[in-house]
């Protein structure tokens, strides 16, 4: 007889990937177990930067408000030259996915926020001081053998189960899948101070072929300090207290020295998973890639892989969709995964330069760039940050589609009109599922009855975006948004912002917009391409066929 099952999902480390998916699936009403073998919060940070994409995947967690409680938003950074030269203030104003690109935050306040939002939850099971010791997997679920805070055996069983249990992670250890790179040969000393009195709320990059140096602003008067090591230096010595002040005191001048409260050593990996799943085992977060903290995006690429499995998951438990479906997580995050680890690599390497003069020729090479028309926002709007671009997967199949084509892509979220004249951004109206938007029309007419039953029967909603004050104006005053139409249920908002004016302006015929619960675009199209980019989603879900939807 097969062993009931416990939850539909297990997951393993209740960092702040692992806490992230918890939050999610209990968005979606997935019975979650969450195990960790430490029961407190580490009380020293290590990630500190937040971007836009991350918040947004809170703000799917209703937890976005509750961590914003601790972040200091929208953060430039500086890049200094070794003789002093400010290279570039880079200070993205630009929130496409509705939200500022660089925020700071300490850790540790971060993932209590993510611990007391799993609570709301009674499908979510968080158990700290539990510690996973064996898994085993068969066509119906994955058993695991953990060991409790008193040192007892425990089994548990899940339909699967989900590593995010860090770089030495025990369930990728588990599957026996490989973590493929290389571990850099130079040491960095990390400094975390408190009482922190040196002036300027921005990150600075200060680059130099003997001794780089970044500082990173906190909030509640911590900072931040990554000094490179020389290779005749050992760690004894330079976590020494009087060793930290020696390197901190030409960074303060006549300001008073910080208290310190740690210094660490570490070595910065470069590396990723074979494969992100084996079976029923997912991996996710650090367990799956680890890359050097250079550009802030190891956290958060680990956020993206919460969001990209949390709907598979939740689409596949419920019955709405095929297994199949979860072989689309691999497809897409280990390819942008493998990116971002080769971007903060190669970051890493302009933080310290060759020699001096390769830090010349590279300084000319900048300025040089930044001169071209479109440059200077490149660098200075942070465009070139490789954003996930899903060129299969989870996506209604069209070879012909040029790599222009936004299908791929993470969604614009500006602010619409609601029914009560209130803005509000995109996604507090979509909601967190599926959601087709019609621009300028009820996309429910477009669609067969079979189509929308489907559809309704999958649980998404229904958008119609119209232009701004474009009808005639009500007595009440105000604008016409929010009419929700009694004959399909589609709610309608108004276009404040501009965005999808904006958006037909350079490609007309996107009317029809197909949107996943992670807000990328499953499917474009006019309005005559309406039913079939809905058939495409459906083929790639996998789920029953409208003519079988009662």
């Amino acid at each position: 007889m097969t062993p009931s099952i416990d939850a539909d999902v297990l997951v393993v480390g209740a960092g702040p990937c692992g806490m992230t998916l918890a939050n999610l699936l209990g968005v979606y009403g997935v019975s979650c177990i969450l195990v960790d073998r430490d029961t407190e919060v580490f009380d020293f940070p290590r990630a500190v930067g937040i971007d836009d994409e991350s918040l947004r995947s809170y703000q799917a967690a209703g937890l976005v408000d509750d961590v914003l409680d601790d972040v200091i938003q929208n953060t430039a950074i500086r890049y200094y030259t070794s003789w002093g030269r400010l290279l570039a203030h880079v200070s993205p104003s630009g929130r496409p996915f509705g939200w500022p690109r660089r925020n700071l935050f300490l850790q540790p306040l971060f993932e209590a926020t993510l611990r007391r939002g799993a609570r709301r939850f009674a499908t979510i099971d968080v158990r700290l001081g539990h510690e996973l010791v064996h898994l085993e997997q068969d066509g119906e679920g994955v058993r695991a053998t953990v060991k409790s805070a008193q040192g007892e055996p425990v089994a548990l069983r899940a339909r699967y189960l989900v590593g995010a249990d860090g770089g030495r992670s025990t369930v990728r250890h588990e599957v026996g899948v490989p973590l493929t790179g290389t571990t850099a040969p130079v040491r960095w000393l990390v400094v975390d101070v408190a009482e922190d009195r040196m002036e300027g709320l921005y990150s600075a990059v200060h680059c130099d072929p003997v001794r780089p140096v970044l500082t990173i602003p906190l909030p509640y008067g911590h900072r931040r300090f990554e000094f490179k090591l020389r290779p005749d230096e050992d760690e004894e010595g330079v976590t020494r207290p009087e060793n930290i002040g020696a390197l901190l005191a030409p960074l303060y001048g006549s300001t008073p020295l910080p208290t310190v409260l740690r210094g660490r050593v570490y070595l910065h990996h470069s590396r990723i998973a074979d494969t992100f799943s084996s079976g029923r085992v997912f991996l996710a977060g650090d367990a799956a890639h680890l890359q050097p903290p250079f550009f802030g995006q190891g956290m958060n690429s680990g956020i993206r892989d919460a969001t990209n499995l949390a709907w598979k998951l939740a689409a596949v438990v419920s019955g709405r969709a095929d297994e199949r479906l979860l072989e689309t997580y691999d497809t897409e995050r280990r390819g942008h995964a493998a990116q971002m680890v080769g971007f903060a690599t190669r970051i890493g390497r302009m933080y310290s330069p060759w020699s001096r003069l390769t830090e010349r020729l590279r300084t000319l090479v900048f300025r040089a760039v930044s001169r071209v028309p479109g440059g200077r926002d490149y660098i200075l709007q942070m465009k070139y940050k490789p954003m996930p671009r899903y060129a299969t997967g989870a996506l209604a199949a069209d070879p012909a589609r040029p790599r222009s084509h936004p299908v791929g892509k993470m969604f614009m979220q500006p602010y619409v009109e609601t029914g009560s004249g209130a803005k509000a951004k995109l996604d507090d109206v979509l909601g967190p599922w599926f959601a087709l938007v019609g621009v300028r029309f009820d996309p429910a007419e477009l669609l067969g009855p079979e189509e929308l039953a489907w559809w309704r029967a999958l649980g998404g909603r229904l958008i119609q975006v119209d232009w701004p004050r474009s009808e005639s104006r009500p007595l009440h005053g105000g604008g016409q948004a929010g009419r929700p139409r009694a004959d399909t249920g589609t709610e309608v908002v108004e276009d404040v912002d501009g965005a999808f004016r904006e958006w037909q302006a350079t490609r007309p015929d996107d009317e029809f917009f197909v949107l996943r619960p992670d807000r990328y675009l499953a499917a474009v199209s006019d309005r005559s391409g309406a039913t079939a980019a809905l058939r495409g989603l459906r083929d790639v879900l996998g789920g029953p066929s409208p003519d079988r939807v009662g």
